[in-house]
């Protein structure tokens, strides 16, 4: 599986740890922040915009807080966005809602956890089934 993942200058240094991780669970890794110090908003386009383009399976963003860049990305049409803080969340919504980018927050989610967070996240798939009708609603709204 491929991806995405960014996070502005908050991030950066939890944006660095998950991506290691990621790289070595087996996954192919876009950083579309690489060395770069942005906002929270051009991380969070950047990401969406990979993932909207089918050049990544999913996307990771990571800011202070994840409200930001959760609101960033949840704009795109065909992204399902969720703002995470812990790992059941992230597996729920991912077998449940199709959800093909998360959001973390750097101030309140601590390494370990996030590191949790983003294996749920990973090895979550979507269920299907009676679920595709909210997808289907969401992504109407774009």
């Amino acid at each position: 599986m491929k991806i995405a993942i960014g996070s502005d200058a908050f991030g950066f240094k939890l944006k660095e740890v998950l991506k290691q991780h990621v790289q070595a669970s087996g996954h192919a890794v876009v950083d579309v922040t690489e060395g770069e110090h942005v906002d929270f908003i051009e991380s969070s386009q950047r990401v969406a915009q990979v993932v909207v383009a089918n050049e990544a399976d999913r996307g990771i963003v990571i800011d202070a807080y994840g409200s930001g860049s959760f609101m960033v990305a949840s704009k795109y049409k065909h992204i399902v966005c969720a703002q995470i803080g812990d790992e059941h969340s992230a597996k729920m919504t991912r077998e449940h809602n199709n959800t093909t980018v998360i959001t973390l927050g750097a101030a309140i989610t601590g390494e370990q956890l996030a590191l949790s967070i983003i294996d749920a996240f990973l090895n979550a798939d979507y269920a299907g089934g009676r679920h595709q009708i909210r997808v289907d609603m969401l992504n109407k709204l774009c």
